[in-house]
């Protein structure tokens, strides 16, 4: 046995023999990383945190394993939990600094290493700090927000000020306004998600008489996540044709506008325009770009969006009765926290992978038109736990590809078969993974109040 391996044996019994002792765990575990065997780093203390969760020293420790391992993901999803707040230490702020760098996101590296060194001094990083070309520490001032005095020429046109670093999507004229055919007999699976929305948005509406008599209104919101391609859309239109309500759906580029203040101007036209054509769902998809959180934001005018959103939500000025708002996301947790009070998306709704009656829906619904023959979809479903909606698509389009080359070679088209299927899953994995991989570390160390326990149940981790 070498030396090396001698050291760590030491070292590992140290640490079996002192638990708690934070101080032996992490020697242990930057030997490990001196070492580059990165990978004994993160299984040694994913053990150790499985015994102490609650301790953020261990948590940061993980994030930078993670981080020097090349999981940018991972550590970022630790991260930005123990980076956010008036508490946050300054080594998390560094580390979540040098995350936001490595992702291409440079000023907001310098300003979160700003914050890191005005809260302590001695956590300076001078190699760091010239990467990102800071010079003078002690001059630093942190950014103001923007307003009509600091604009500057090029940045006002015609009385307007453009929003800093904004592009012009737009504006909303008018949304089409869509009575959809659909309802939830056209979703197949997803028995819980839709329960969840029937009692908090369709109960309200088909027992009116009911709810008025407890003094509830029928309205509120709910926020949808989940890995993308799961059927986020697909299940806010069948909502509205289960209560055969008008539906408009709202992307980024309906609201967010280069002047200041057209945004928010935007915003109110299109919950105006549903307040109009009650009963109306109202769908937002990727509602974190509307609503991310104001923590996070250097720039006023996102601050002042995301304060418009939420006066809307609670209809301040406005009666939202009979408007129900249904918001998607792939990252709840970037979502602003006071989105989630009450009356406003208090219900969050874990929007799984197929299971395996709607894989199997999926399926054949991506075979109707093509020519097919003795297709067995339930063992393809059986192959496909995990993959999205979009994932079973592509397997089918790529047998389509497949049999199209083989037609052309031979001049004789053939049908898809389940052989041919099969063997499309040999070369495909689920979309998913990345994102669990992610979620994971959310709900393992930011998971206040229980909102990510859906996704440790659908992982099986207690």
């Amino acid at each position: 046995m070498s030396d090396i391996e001698l050291t760590l044996q030491a070292l590992r019994e140290a640490v079996r023999l002192a638990p708690g002792n934070f101080a032996l765990t992490e020697h242990y575990v930057r030997t490990l990383l001196d070492l580059t065997r990165h990978d004994e780093a993160e299984s040694f203390l994913s053990e150790v945190i499985a015994t102490e969760r609650k301790s953020v020293d261990l948590q940061l420790l993980m994030a930078e394993v993670f981080y020097r391992n090349g999981k940018n993901s991972h550590a970022l999803a630790i991260v930005e939990t123990l980076a956010s707040g008036s508490n946050a230490s300054a080594k998390a702020l560094i580390l979540h600094a040098k995350l936001l760098y490595r992702a291409g996101e440079v000023q907001m590296a310098v300003q979160r290493y700003k914050d890191a060194i005005e809260r302590d001094e001695d956590a300076e990083d001078r190699d760091f700090a010239n990467l990102l070309g800071i010079q003078k520490p002690g001059e630093w001032q942190p950014p103001e927000d923007d307003d009509y005095d600091d604009a500057s020429e090029d940045e006002v046109v015609d009385g307007r000020i453009r929003s800093p670093g904004a592009e012009d999507f737009g504006g909303p004229d008018d949304q089409t306004i869509e009575r959809p055919s659909i309802d939830f007999e056209s979703v197949g699976g997803m028995e819980s998600v839709k329960e969840q929305i029937r009692v908090k948005i369709i109960y309200p509406i088909t027992h009116a008489d009911m709810f008025a008599a407890y003094g509830k209104k029928a309205g509120g919101g709910i926020l949808m996540y989940g890995p993308p391609g799961c059927g986020k859309t697909h299940i806010a239109r069948a909502t509205a044709g289960e209560v055969k309500a008008n539906f408009i759906s709202i992307g980024i580029n309906d609201v967010l506008d280069m002047w200041m203040g057209n945004s928010e101007r935007n915003l109110h036209q299109l919950f105006e325009q549903a307040r109009n054509n009650r009963p109306c769902v109202l769908f937002f998809d990727e509602v974190d770009a509307l609503g991310a959180s104001r923590s996070d934001m250097r720039q006023s005018a996102g601050r002042h969006l995301v304060n418009q959103f939420l006066s809307e939500l609670d209809g301040v000025k406005s009666n939202n009765e009979g408007v129900l708002i249904l918001g998607a996301t792939n990252a709840p947790w970037h979502v602003d926290s006071a989105f989630r009070r009450p009356g406003r998306f208090d219900e969050v709704v874990f929007v799984p992978p197929p299971d395996q009656e709607a894989r199997m829906e999926v399926l054949q619904i991506a075979l109707e038109g093509k020519p097919a023959k003795d297709v067995d979809l339930k063992k393809i479903a059986n192959k496909t736990a995990d993959f999205s909606g979009a994932d079973l698509g592509a397997v089918v389009e790529s047998a389509v590809e497949a049999k199209l080359h083989e037609a052309i070679k031979t001049g004789k088209p053939s049908p898809i078969t389940t052989s041919d299927l099969l063997t499309v899953l040999k070369k495909l994995r689920p979309t998913t993974t990345e994102w669990f991989a992610t979620a994971r570390n959310h709900a393992l160390y930011s998971n206040q109040g229980g909102t990510y326990d859906e996704i440790l149940k659908y992982l099986k981790i207690k």
